[in-house]
């Protein structure tokens, strides 16, 4: 419903959607109305005192977001190593509240910076991409996945794409933000998370199970975007045994998915998918 010129405001409704006003144009007629975006601000993501990453986010689960990159770029092995995540206190500065987190480390564990900054040039998501990205995850020792579980009924794989995007509730009111999801093999919801970034919006959903200390090895990984490499990469260092898109995936991500024993699927569409690699997981006949 259109409202009226005088009515016409930004507005924060939550961390995630505020209001705009914008000129609805229909033919040749033009109304003034409100609609809905999806915000999107930095995030700065700290070890102690040093800046490790400034990722461009849409607020909320912020945390989560942050143990799931650091775990899914391989800084930190799993939850056990992270002692509280918090957010710094502010400096006066509005645009930095809430837009930065600390990750304080438990004892004992230590980061070798340098290092870091040199992995970061190989196999980060906004880095340079290629078969060293794929030498730096086996570096990592990110292992091999067995092949001969989870065993998932296809007609479970064709209703993730509905699941998923039913329970998209930010996307419902601005329809611009991505989903990653985590399955059962029965289809069941157990986790998910939106986001401006797609690999943002898996970082959190990692991030929540990793936290929550919740297995990966029976789970599928449903997300909403294309499947890119960066995407692949971190379902691999979580050890997600199946991983599916309702659009396209890369070559790199195919090439990835085949080395480290991970099933990945595209064009998932209704009764339709292609399977490029270790369908053994997909049930047949």
């Amino acid at each position: 419903m259109p409202v009226p010129p005088n009515q016409l405001s930004w507005f924060r409704v939550n961390r995630s959607i505020l209001t705009i006003p914008v000129q609805k144009v229909e033919g040749q007629s033009s109304t003034p109305c409100q609609d809905l975006l999806a915000v999107e601000e930095p995030l700065e993501i700290r070890i102690g005192a040093r800046t490790v990453s400034i990722t461009m986010r849409t607020p909320g689960n912020d945390f989560e977001l942050a143990a799931g990159f650091l775990f899914t770029e391989g800084i930190l092995q799993g939850s056990s190593q992270i002692r509280r995540i918090r957010y710094p206190k502010s400096d006066g500065n509005p645009r930095q509240a809430g837009n930065s987190v600390t990750v304080e480390l438990a004892t004992g564990v230590e980061i070798d910076f340098e290092r870091l900054e040199r992995h970061f040039y190989t196999t980060s998501s906004c880095g340079v991409c290629g078969k060293a990205s794929i030498e730096a995850l086996e570096m990592q020792n990110c292992p091999v996945l067995p092949r001969d579980s989870p065993k998932v009924e296809p007609a479970v794989i064709h209703r993730l794409p509905e699941i998923l995007r039913s329970q998209q509730a930010v996307f419902e009111h601005t329809g611009g933000l991505h989903a990653a999801a985590l399955f059962n093999a029965a289809g069941d919801l157990v986790l998910l998370r939106e986001d401006i970034g797609r690999h943002n919006a898996v970082d959190k959903v990692l991030g929540a199970a990793l936290t929550g200390n919740l297995p990966f090895a029976e789970t599928v990984m449903m997300v909403s975007g294309r499947l890119g490499f960066e995407i692949a990469q971190k379902a691999v260092v979580a050890g997600i045994p199946i991983i599916a898109s309702i659009s396209a995936p890369s070559s790199l991500a195919v090439d990835l998915a085949a080395e480290f024993g991970m099933t990945a699927i595209g064009f998932l569409r209704g009764r339709s998918m292609n399977v490029y690699t270790h369908p053994e997981r997909v049930k047949s006949g």
